[in-house]
């Protein structure tokens, strides 16, 4: 019997499913709760960068669809945009979700101060740091391979409208590479979270940053999550 590797998952969220393949990476609970943090406007246009299999992006749509005008994932691997598109598709989305293939660094200058909101779920560690021996594949998703948080925090900015946010994740030793990237790129931190494990330690921090805004920072209760 030839094995399935494709599957669909239900997000418990308003009917919506994702297509993701046991292959290739698959999304933890990081994605879940990124979501959840951002806050939302009215009429929002949504980018979510190194969308993977487009988790960030559909499940806030989910939350917010009411609110969400579009959604534009951007993804590096095709192996991981196709799995995105036959979400859309699956989903009946099409008129509010497009994928967008190739490197985040090089997106178009068509896309220019074009979104009121950004999610990012980045690669966590730095090239040729932690793991080894890992496949290409999960490399690139786990490791800065293809795109450093320099550079991920830069295209933000470029593709921010003025006050738009940019809302992201990333694992508390890397806090203060975070903050002073941000700042260098007028996106000024504004709301913040920790998430730590059952025994209490943080491990990841959630930023969510506003284009050109004045400093003013509100740090939130910390989120435990029970998958750690």
């Amino acid at each position: 019997m030839e094995e399935i590797f494709e599957v669909e998952e239900d997000l418990m969220l308003d009917g919506l499913k994702i297509v993701q393949d046991k292959r290739y990476y698959r999304f933890t609970s990081d994605s879940i709760l990124l979501s959840r943090f951002a806050s939302v406007k009215k009429g929002e246009r949504v980018a979510d960068f190194c969308a993977g299999s487009g988790i960030v992006g559909l499940h806030y749509y989910g939350l917010n669809k009411n609110k969400v005008k579009s959604v534009t994932l951007f993804e590096l691997q095709d192996e991981l945009a196709n799995l995105a598109q036959k979400s859309i598709e699956l989903n009946g989305l099409q008129d509010n979700f497009s994928v967008q293939r190739g490197k985040l660094q090089d997106a178009d200058k068509a896309y220019n101060s074009t979104f009121s909101l950004i999610l990012c779920n980045p690669p966590y560690k730095k090239k040729n740091s932690g793991e080894q021996n890992l496949s290409n594949h999960i490399a690139i998703c786990r490791h800065e391979c293809e795109i450093t948080l320099s550079e991920i925090i830069k295209t933000a900015k470029r593709l921010l409208m003025p006050g738009g946010r940019f809302c992201i994740c990333q694992r508390i030793e890397r806090l203060t590479d975070l903050l002073c990237d941000l700042r260098a790129n007028a996106l000024e931190p504004n709301r913040m979270v920790f998430v730590k494990t059952k025994s209490g330690d943080p491990y990841l921090v959630i930023v969510e940053a506003t284009k050109d805004r004045t400093p003013q920072l509100k740090v939130f209760s910390e989120i435990i999550n029970g998958e750690n």
